[in-house]
């Protein structure tokens, strides 16, 4: 075979290619900032829910929740498509599994306060049109338990 006849393959060969490349790094670009999303709302989960713990009662520990977990999600640079509202649970024997309940058991008591945070990913800006099909955005939730003090009075 002579080389005139090989003349334009790797062109081909790029034509061919290129898309799947491109479509390998859109999906890299949307499993790497899901991942970094997930961590950044397991942490101010987890903030909002110890900041929630330490307070004296339930709308105070619903502001300071709030506050904890968007100065976590802005710290790790982590923008959501909608508002941050997170979900507040509470459990203590006897008052059942209710926040604000959780907040007036008894001292000496056992509870707990839960705090669920949501944050729609927006991928907007990495996904192409060859890719159809493909979202532009992703619901990731995070959740954690934080206990109150048992020898700490609450209201």
């Amino acid at each position: 075979m002579s080389r005139t006849a090989e003349r334009g393959s790797v062109s081909i060969e790029v034509a061919v290619l290129a898309p799947a490349f491109i479509a390998l790094m859109v999906l890299a670009g949307v499993v790497g900032r899901s991942a970094v999303a997930a961590e950044a709302l397991q942490a101010a989960a987890h903030d909002a829910a110890r900041a929630a713990s330490i307070s004296r009662d339930s709308d105070t520990a619903r502001q300071k929740a709030v506050e904890a977990a968007q100065a976590q999600l802005d710290w790790h640079g982590l923008a959501c498509a909608n508002d941050l509202k997170p979900t507040f649970t509470g459990r203590s024997p006897g008052n059942g599994s209710n926040f604000d309940e959780a907040f007036s058991s008894a001292v000496g008591t056992n509870a707990t306060v839960t705090v669920t945070i949501s944050c729609r990913v927006s991928f907007k800006d990495i996904t192409l049109d060859i890719l159809p099909g493909m979202e532009s955005e992703r619901l990731v939730s995070a959740q954690f338990t934080s206990p109150l003090d048992r020898y700490r009075g609450r209201q």
